[in-house]
Formats: structure tokens, sequence, C-alpha cells
């Protein structure tokens, strides 16, 4: 089906307690899997590659922003290079390592990935499908 859009995902949204620093953390580890800055409002900015799928911002309510058990966010890389490149990306710009990147059969075979966690705590994975039904 050439119309079937290939996600299901709209768009996913994380606050930021540190919005400057993570912008600059942002910028770095998005451009790793050919992500950029799509929109910018005062306190928040979506990333993609085509259209805002992915934002960062302070919390809408003025509260505190949060992290969430079992919640974590997944990114498509191109490549096992890009995946590479998101991690020394991520770690350099002061993220906490969660997993480093490699294969892990258990996601199965040609998963390879990894995961850390962003300047807020958010848990963030980048990953490549490195088979025949490439994703």
């Amino acid at each position: 089906m050439a119309d079937e859009i290939p996600s299901i995902i709209s768009h996913a949204s994380i606050g930021t307690n540190k919005f400057e620093a993570a912008i600059v953390f942002y910028d770095a580890v998005m451009a790793t899997i050919g992500a950029k800055r799509i929109l910018e409002y005062p306190g928040a900015v979506a990333y993609g590659k085509i259209y805002p799928e992915f934002w960062v911002q302070t919390p809408h309510d003025g509260e505190i922003a949060r992290t969430a058990n079992g919640v974590h966010f997944g990114f498509l890389a191109p490549s096992r290079s890009a995946v590479d490149a998101f991690w020394d990306a991520a770690i350099s710009a002061g993220a906490t390592p969660d997993g480093e990147p490699g294969p892990r059969p258990l996601y199965g075979e040609p998963y390879y990935g990894c995961f850390i966690r962003d300047l807020d705590g958010h848990k963030i994975e980048a990953m490549h499908w490195d088979g025949e039904n490439t994703m």
C-alpha cells in the first residue's frame, strides 16, 4: 500500500526542567539519526526528518517535569554506526549510560541498539534492525 503511513505514532513529547541544555543535547543526538529541528516555540522544540515527531518542552502546566517508570522512547537509526554515533554524542553531551551499543538477541536477531538517560533522566533508545526486513 503506497499510501499507507509507515508509523502508528504521530508524535511523542517529553518534559524538561533544563530546557536550554536539553535542546543542545537533543540537537547533538538527533543529528546522528538524520533528524533535525522542525518546529520551535517558546519552551518547545520538535525534532523529526519530515514532520515534528519528537517534542522536548517545558511542561504546559508549569509544574516540574518527571520521568515515568517503564516508559522509554526508541529512535530508528539507519545503521549500526548511527547507533554508535548516537551513543557517543549522548554520552559526550552529558547522558547517563543505560545500555551500551550492541546486539540484543532477546529483542530479535537483527536488533542492534543502545540506551541512555537524558539530562532529565528520560530513558532514550537508538536502534537499528539489521536484517533483510529493515525498518
